[in-house]
């Protein structure tokens, strides 16, 4: 794999850590600042907002933009954030920090899979897409973390002084490693709005929505549920968070080397077995080592789906992919939203803790549901794509049973 991709990697795993780590802060932060810890949550929901709207209204303004340039502006704009967060002397101006990072975080993470599918051939494309999220995944092992035990032993303004020497480090390498992209002269916002016509990358956004809707359904409430169902302490959720972390890696990893191999059979995999494991995570949640298997095999199974989902929108929205795969990372953050949001509901209702297992388990059927209608839908258009090809070379139409599959 190209070394640009590293720099790829760090930038993500940066703005991964960014996202995450204000959950392990909220106390700290909230007590310095002097507001109530509900209103030191709406930092969650204002970066979650800024990262569903503001993305892809950020790639559409510099839609001509080389894209190099573009992941260049879009780290002087997460450095900024992260340091209007570290000075921010009240409430308000942390908020602006926080959403001025979010706006950078979907369009960054969009483009850099474009421009990484990009760097390598046809039969990599998946895997250096997944390198770009191996960052993501890593910052919730390492990353968020790490930044959390700073904030709590160093302040957590350090936390965020911590982030924007990552986002340097990672400006650096994408100025240095990163190749000298082609003009976008050419790009029109009406052109790139075009492709969400096309039926395969209405799907692939849909298949993107529900899949991480339906883990997020369960990992949202996983620590009540880790605690009041199977048992075990408080101080043993760090660990099970850093397995389920390592699950992550791993999914990612594997779902982009398969991906690459054959795309729609990995997703219907990667889709089946989380339907699966979420489903037996309701069974398992009453015993502490089968509920700690089940974790991880949730975050493998939950994040081999991320690669191809996104090779798979960059792919249908061939000739116009930068702001679709702006969008497919917004989808996924209005998936998440929504499988948090039913996830609440079933345990408001009184179905219990594990009850968003069950909600997961749905949408990921769903998802997987979808990911056959969309294979059988190409499979389709290349049989007649075939016919048409066989009627202009001979002039009449060949019957389907001798048409074959090719050349052999």
């Amino acid at each position: 794999m190209p070394l640009a991709l590293l720099a790829l990697t760090l930038s993500s795993f940066g703005i991964g850590t960014t996202e995450f780590v204000v959950m392990g802060l909220l106390p700290n932060v909230a007590g310095d600042l002097s507001v109530s810890i509900t209103t030191a949550g709406f930092l969650i929901s204002g970066y979650a907002l800024g990262v569903v709207v503001g993305g892809p209204l950020l790639v559409a303004a510099g839609i001509r933009m080389p894209r190099k340039s573009m992941l260049l502006i879009l780290m002087l704009i997460f450095i900024l954030g992260n340091l209007l967060s570290a000075l921010a002397p009240g409430y308000a101006l942390l908020m602006l920090g926080r959403v001025t990072t979010a706006i950078c975080h979907g369009a960054f993470l969009g483009v850099a899979s474009v421009v990484a599918a990009d760097l390598v051939d046809d039969s990599r494309k998946a895997r250096a897409i997944a390198m770009v999220f191996t960052g993501g995944a890593a910052a919730n092992v390492v990353g968020a973390p790490l930044g959390t035990w700073v904030g709590q032993n160093f302040g957590w303004r350090v936390t965020f002084w911590m982030l924007v020497g990552i986002g340097l480090v990672g400006l650096a390498g994408i100025a240095r490693l990163i190749p000298r992209q082609p003009s976008q002269a050419d790009a029109r916002v009406g052109r790139e709005l075009a492709v969400f016509r096309r039926p395969q990358v209405g799907l692939a956004l849909a298949m993107t929505a529900l899949s991480l809707g339906a883990l997020f359904a369960s990992f949202t409430y996983v620590a009540p549920m880790l605690t009041e169902v199977t048992g075990y302490s408080e101080e043993a959720l760090t660990p099970l968070l850093a397995l389920f972390g390592i699950g992550l890696v791993v999914g990612n990893t594997l779902g982009g080397r398969y991906a690459d191999r054959a795309l729609i059979p990995t997703l219907a995999t990667a889709l089946a077995a989380l339907t699966v494991v979420l489903a037996v995570f309701t069974f398992t949640a009453g015993y502490q080592v089968p509920a700690a298997i089940t974790f991880a095999l949730l975050g493998v199974a939950g994040f081999a789906t991320v690669p191809g989902l996104m090779t798979r929108v960059i792919s249908k929205a061939e000739g116009a992919p930068t702001l679709a795969a702006v969008v497919t990372v917004s989808a996924s953050n209005v998936g998440i939203a929504l499988g948090a949001y039913l996830g609440g509901l079933s345990i408001d209702a009184g179905l219990g803790y594990t009850s968003p297992n069950w909600i997961g388990a749905i949408m990921a059927a769903a998802a997987l549901a979808l990911t056959v209608a969309s294979g059988a839908l190409e499979t389709r258009g290349r049989r007649a794509g075939r016919r048409g090809d066989l009627v202009a070379e001979g002039g009449e139409p060949v019957p389907a049973s001798s048409q074959g599959d090719g050349p052999r």
